[in-house]
């Protein structure tokens, strides 16, 4: 299949050359979109006018696709973007990566508030489950973007809006079930508008999968509410959204020759030998947490052209996941040998640890926008505070003599963080056709993190000391000119970009090669065409990297991607992307992206044990690990009288899972298709609108792998020291099915 697939990707690409900052025809005119005198905080949202590759995708392509799946995977069809599951079906742990760059490097916002975890700068999707169906669009903007709030956007930026209160009454209620017991129910509704100000709005959500990774199930409950207040000038929400889960571990991933012995859905998570030497999974081995997002809304017209957007945010977020250990260490976990029966000092043992974190993020956002004439300014900036508290408990330990307090931690730490920024950002409009684009941003962050380490320090014989007080202040420059003449739209923009490292950088990286900051410089050029029938277009990037912070395959003891510092490396490439809607009934939408992401003079370092005894390989000029050189996105959509049809296409080629291009630790290149069939009734008997879907995904049974993990080790044996490399893969679901209702009252 492979084989017939690529001549006929690039045959199509021949014929289509692809929009760089449109979805499709249909979307062509969300880009024109953005209102500042609406409710929403939409004032970092990329307009036609603004040099930046960017693509809009709105409610109706959100709801096409919404069974339950999470939001990477209602975006993986957008230009450069590759998606993972860790079960496997799209449910539970999920996350994605856009041009190379992982979901620590991907700024996330919800009307404007930062989502991203201020210690990890990733966005756990686990933990908002089915927000989609709460969501009245979302713009992607690749690259470094426009100044936003939050982490840095090193791959791109993703500003998600909410929905905006309905003026009408309504009621939906909606499910999903399919393959590995996935489910999904949720129910929608709203007040309408109530006495010319005021309405109410809320969703309640469960889901469910037994994943396909043994194991690897999830419950998952999500809510969401707004109440809001408008007037000729006025607008105000309050909005709550959040959500629980419980999911089993699935993040070890299986290596081939594992799969080869247990099949392809084996699971090694809580995996240990029994009493009678058995092969048993510790059926606890589960994630716990909870999360809540309260959001306070205003935006006020102060005059003609002048309008203010505040918010005030506060996250919420406490949790814990218990795992079977096997053969550890006591003294590592504050405890002391013990005696068995038969007199033997016993040093090591299995046990189940309890891993615990509460953290609380908030702060206030402010944005003025001045729009008149040929000038449109914003001046906006915020301040947030973040306290996360981490700490790790031992509930039991095999056939211990002795007593262990459940309550005794055996390590405690706090990391605090300050962030701040300030940005002025301004388009004028030199001429009917052309305008000019500057931002400019400063941001302050102070981040520290004191206490005891999980990682164990022999030296001392103690939990390793943590002693982390950092302090960086970054100036991004953004500069661009936009050129829009009827059909015709280009843009050319230099950008700058800082970016602080992660906890997981501090606590689990090599104490020799302490974590720096990274910079980047983004250079982007690009031409669209844009009309009722056709669209089309392309954009060229290169992104040139000081220190950049990339995957080294490995994970941390929590799942987290380990990264290292590079001096030198660099990301370039061609995104492709287009339209075509001959007839009202059909279109065809097509983008691909063609890269070359490289670490100029890559240093390997490989470890005898945990960060010991390193020997060094000078690689030279390496592929940066899970950066596809090729992807390709390919969907045909039918609407016919209430029927919808979409055949939906992806290539993702091959992926090294280290930057020492090492062979042994590659994802193969994969091809993946999914079937949607849909039928919608209109007015059935007191019932607004029925919509029935059926889904196959992977309709071909693709055998593939969209993750995984690769480290390296070595031993001396007679004198030479002997390299190994090892590696786990995520196994991905074969064909499997999903059917769809939505009833709206």
């Amino acid at each position: 299949m492979k084989n017939l697939f690529l001549p006929v990707a690039m045959t199509a690409m021949g014929a289509v050359v692809a929009s760089a900052s449109e979805l499709s025809v249909d979307n062509a005119a969300d880009s024109l979109s953005v209102n500042l005198n609406q409710v929403e905080v939409v004032a970092n949202r990329a307009t036609s006018k603004t040099p930046v590759a960017f693509t809009n995708v709105n409610k109706s392509d959100l709801q096409r696709n919404n069974d339950g799946r999470d939001i990477p995977y209602l975006l993986q069809f957008t230009p450069s973007v590759v998606t993972t599951s860790d079960a496997g079906a799209g449910m539970g742990y999920t996350s994605m990566r856009v041009r190379g760059s992982d979901g620590s490097r991907i700024n996330i916002t919800a009307n404007g508030v930062p989502i991203n975890n201020p210690e990890s700068h990733n966005v756990y999707w686990v933990n908002m489950p089915d927000l989609a169906s709460s969501l009245r669009d979302v713009q992607i903007q690749r690259g470094a973007g426009t100044s936003t709030n939050g982490a840095g956007a090193f791959g791109a930026s993703i500003n998600m809006v909410t929905d905006t209160p309905s003026m009408v009454p309504y009621a939906e209620l909606s499910g999903a079930y399919g393959m590995y017991n996935t489910n999904r129910e949720t129910l929608r509704v709203g007040s309408g508008l109530l006495g010319g100000h005021w309405s109410f709005d809320a969703r309640l959500s469960h889901m469910g999968s037994d994943g396909y990774i043994e194991r690897a199930s999830s419950k998952l409950w999500s809510y969401f509410g707004q109440a809001a207040y408008r007037s000729a000038g006025t607008h105000i929400r309050l909005l709550a959204f959040g959500g629980k889960e419980e999911t089993y571990m699935a993040w070890d991933y299986a290596s081939k020759e594992q799969m080869a012995e247990f099949g392809r859905r084996y699971n090694p998570c809580g995996e240990y030998t029994d009493s009678e030497g058995r092969r048993a999974y510790y059926p606890d081995q589960k994630d716990n947490y909870i999360q809540h997002h309260f959001q306070l809304h205003l935006s006020q017209r102060l005059g003609d052209g002048l309008f203010l957007n505040a918010a005030l945010h506060y996250t919420k977020d406490d949790g814990y996941y218990n795992q079977y250990k096997t053969n550890r260490t006591l003294e590592e976990y504050g405890l002391s040998p013990f005696y068995n029966a038969d007199g033997e000092k016993v040093k090591k043992s299995d046990l189940v640890r309890l891993k615990k974190n509460q953290n609380g993020f908030g702060g206030g956002l402010l944005t003025l926008n001045y729009e008149r004439d040929r000038w449109n300014v914003t001046l906006g900036g915020g301040a947030n505070h973040f306290n996360g508290h981490h700490f790790g408990q031992v509930a039991w330990v095999r056939n211990y003599v002795g007593d262990i307090d459940p309550l005794q931690r055996y390590y405690d730490n706090t990391g605090r963080k300050f962030d701040s920024n300030v940005y002025l950002r301004a388009n004028y409009d030199i001429s009917d056709n052309l305008s000019a684009f500057a931002d400019m941003q400063y941001r302050h962050i102070h981040y520290t993190i004191d206490g005891s380490s999980d990682n164990f320090d022999y030296n001392i014989n103690a939990p390793a000391v943590l002693d982390v007080d950092r302090r960086w202040d970054f100036f991004n420059p953004k500069l661009g000119l936009n050129y829009i003449n009827g059909a015709h739209r280009v843009f050319a923009s230099w950008s700058v970009a800082h970016k602080e490292p992660t906890r997981d950088n501090f606590t689990d990286g090599d104490n020799g090669h302490a974590p720096q900051a990274e910079r980047l410089f983004d250079y982007e050029l690009g031409y669209t065409f844009s009309s009722r029938i056709f669209s089309a277009g392309i954009n060229l990037y290169y992104m040139d990297y000081k220190d950049q912070l990339v995957l080294t395959g490995q994970l941390s003891d929590t799942g987290n991607p380990l990264s290292v510092n590079v001096p030198s490396s660099y990301r370039m490439g061609v995104e492709l992307q287009g339209a075509l809607r001959p007839v009202h009934w059909f279109d065809w939408q097509v983008n691909a992206t063609l890269s070359r992401n490289r670490i100029k003079d890559f240093v390997e370092y490989i470890y005898e044990d945990e960060w010991t005894n390193p020997i060094s390989f000078n690689r030279g000029d390496t592929p940066i690990a899970f950066s596809p050189g090729f992807i390709f996105n390919n969907a045909f959509n039918f609407t016919w009288h209430g029927f919808e049809g979409s055949l939906q296409s992806r290539y993702v080629g091959k992926q090294y899972m280290n930057n020492a291009k090492s062979e042994e630790t590659v994802l193969d290149p994969y091809f993946v298709s999914d079937l949607h069939l849909a039928y919608v009734f209109e007015k059935l008997h007191g019932i607004k609108k029925l919509r029935l879907g059926f889904s196959i995904y992977n309709i071909f049974n693709e055998k593939y792998f969209n993750n995984g993990y690769a480290g390296a080790g070595y031993y001396v044996e007679n004198g030479e020291k002997v390299i190994y490399r090892y590696a786990g893969y995520a196994a991905q679901a074969p064909a499997h099915v999903m059917g769809t209702v939505t009833l709206n009252f």
